[in-house]
């Protein structure tokens, strides 16, 4: 493949997800590059945007997902490839999205099988440690799970029925998070916000003097202990689990036992879902079905939280992937690793080799460091 490679944009089917993977404006920048852009009709719907401005963006649309990924180089995508679309991927193509596949390991074995290039947006990390597509999401589900918690404490939905900021002489809902890097801040912002009680726990002493030298005793935070979260798993109301290995499973932090001691009509909500969970009692559901009840526990594990709000979202994620699409299409690949050396730990799945250590550990699979299966320049 020779640069500039052509970018496909197919309508994402999994249950309840209304992103997009590219809004009209990353069309138009990919079009005044000579990237020919092939979007699926309908494929911007679910966030508000039309046909008609993919057209005036520069974009072809086509008429189905096949036609998309027969006619693109790079397949850019939100979520990891449904079963359906396994007999599309070949090992000419590109995939980029966000792949988790801690959580779906057949999906893994497919990418395996095809010899695509499998680029896992949230595995995409910079030499500072930081994951820049994982941010924005990470930042939405973080806000959005306090919403979600306060609404199922309701005693219509389930719950306790308990008002997350309380009331004038009446204690507030009590709301453990567990984890505090992106996800756990903005939720323990949102909820200090609502007036919750907040207690957030972390084995990074850092990121708990960054929340308290912010909010000066408002958020309480606590250092990690298996002893000190079933303490405060028992107190709470709610518990948001935050916690995040980048490209392994998130580490199970409560236990069955644990969720006997809460009191029942208290809300689960378990971001970390989509890389298997923080909770023993965890397990994925969707947003049209999203709650499941263990122990008189409501549990929410919709692993795409941020699909229900996705007019935001798909801005958030499309204006963070973009610069790395359009490098990609620019330089090619591999030769983008020379520039964008953090696309590398990004790379999952190359040409039948796991090349992430995390995901190779997690999967069970044999680790291959990238550069041995591909010709890398020297200095990526």
């Amino acid at each position: 493949m020779t640069a500039p490679l052509s970018v496909g944009v197919p309508k994402e089917r999994k249950a309840g997800e209304h992103r997009v993977a590219l809004t009209p404006e990353g069309a138009a920048e990919l079009a005044h590059m000579g990237v020919r852009v092939l979007v699926e009709e309908g494929a911007g719907e679910g966030s508000a945007f039309s046909d008609a401005e993919y057209a005036a963006a520069g974009a072809t649309l086509v008429s189905s997902e096949e036609d998309v990924w027969e006619g693109a180089d790079l397949i850019a995508k939100v979520k990891e490839p449904l079963p359906h679309e396994f007999s599309f991927l070949d090992e000419e193509k590109i995939l980029f999205a966000y792949l988790h596949l801690a959580a779906y390991p057949e999906v893994a074995d497919r990418l395996i099988e095809s010899g695509v290039v499998a680029i896992g947006c949230e595995t995409v990390r910079k030499p500072d440690g930081s994951l820049p597509l994982l941010a924005p999401m990470s930042e939405v589900a973080g806000r959005m799970a306090p919403h979600v918690a306060a609404r199922f404490l309701e005693k219509p939905l389930g719950g306790r029925g308990v008002l997350f900021g309380g009331a004038a002489g009446v204690r507030p809902a009590r709301v453990l998070v567990l984890g505090a890097g992106i996800v756990g801040r903005n939720a323990a912002w949102i909820s200090q916000g609502a007036e919750a009680e907040v207690v957030v726990v972390d084995k990074d002493i850092e990121k708990l003097r960054y929340i308290d030298s912010i909010h000066r005793g408002r958020i309480q935070t606590l250092y990690s202990s298996r002893l000190a979260i079933a303490e405060e798993v028992a107190k709470a109301d709610v518990v948001i689990g935050a916690a995040l290995v980048p490209g392994a499973r998130a580490p199970l932090l409560v236990t069955e036992e644990m969720i006997r001691t809460m009191k029942p009509g208290s809300v689960i909500v378990d971001v970390a879902i989509d890389q298997g969970g923080v909770c023993e009692t965890s397990r994925e559901t969707s947003h049209d079905d999203p709650i499941y009840e263990v122990h008189g526990v409501l549990h929410y594990g919709v692993p795409n939280m941020p699909g229900a709000v996705p007019r935001t979202s798909t801005f958030a994620f499309a204006n963070a992937t973009l610069p790395y699409i359009a490098a990609i299409c620019r330089e090619g690949f591999p030769q983008v690793l020379t520039t964008h050396p953090e696309l590398a730990p990004g790379c999952q799945i190359v040409h039948g080799s796991v090349v992430n250590a995390a995901v190779a550990e997690t999967l069970g699979k044999e680790y291959t460091p990238l550069d041995q299966v591909l010709d890398l320049p020297t200095d990526a």
